[in-house]
């Protein structure tokens, strides 16, 4: 397989991954999941964008900001079938209710949902609404969005290179370690490209949203290294929406009054 073949057989497995969108089937050779890592912006780019033009149109179709907001999330959760929520919600529960690594692991892999998993989504899941609800339903917003999940996405890939896998086995496992350098600047550069046209326009309050999201990619990452010792799968899922959650709170405060 060519250059462009494989590349492209790389992209097609972060879709399958990451969303639920048809992405079809890979005839070739399954590539080997670190080396999609680059293609993680690209695959923010399309659900943010999903999310954005959903709040936008259900907007102009007279909904209530608040009732937009519930549907375009609910079209973003369609789209990746909420596999960071999950991860989320398994981090809440084996973080808070496990006494040592080892307990809070299997917590973590049991598919049961416990009191701090639910509570973990309902803040989350409140708080997003709460926040989109806030912008007003213009252009202006997309591009913020976007580069909320482009940056976020970006930040599983740096826990996947820079935190060693806390489990022999899972995706976490089989998505890391620094192997693939090449990829790893290959997605630092599209989710740069992705970000340029932002600053191009002028909205150069989003770099105070990167900074946000990256200040809370660091935070997050301390603690999956202090509570497990690295990474797994769940913990680059909770780490993405976290740190989306951390840029849409910057796009409030910046977007909200317009």
């Amino acid at each position: 397989m060519n250059w462009i073949g494989i590349r492209l057989a790389e992209l097609q497995l972060a879709f399958m991954l990451l969303t639920r969108l048809p992405a079809g089937t890979l005839t070739s050779q399954l590539p080997e999941l670190a080396h999609a890592r680059w293609a993680f912006p690209i695959v923010g780019c399309i659900v943010g964008g999903i999310i954005a033009a959903s709040y936008i149109i259900l907007s102009l179709l007279l909904l209530p900001s608040f009732a937009a907001a519930i549907l375009a999330i609910t079209a973003g959760l369609f789209s990746t079938g909420a596999i960071h929520e999950d991860g989320l919600a398994d981090c809440a529960d084996g973080f808070g209710g496990g006494q040592n690594r080892e307990k809070k692991l299997a917590i973590m892999r049991d598919s049961a949902i416990g009191s701090y998993g639910t509570l973990s989504l309902i803040i989350i899941m409140g708080l997003r609404i709460s926040l989109l609800s806030m912008l007003p339903a213009k252009l202006e917003i997309v591009t913020p969005i976007i580069i909320c999940a482009v940056i976020s996405r970006y930040a599983m890939v740096g826990y996947l290179c820079l935190l060693p896998a806390a489990r022999q086995d899972g995706l976490g496992n089989q998505a890391s370690g620094n192997q693939t350098s090449g990829d790893n600047i290959s997605a630092l550069l599209l989710a740069g490209l992705i970000a340029l046209p932002a600053f191009v326009i002028g909205a150069f309050g989003l770099i105070y949203v990167i900074i946000a999201i990256v200040s809370v990619a660091l935070i997050w990452g301390v603690i999956a290294k202090y509570q497990l010792g690295g990474q797994t799968g769940d913990v680059c899922g909770a780490g993405q929406i976290i740190c989306e959650t951390a840029g849409w709170l910057i796009i409030a405060t910046i977007y909200g009054g317009l």
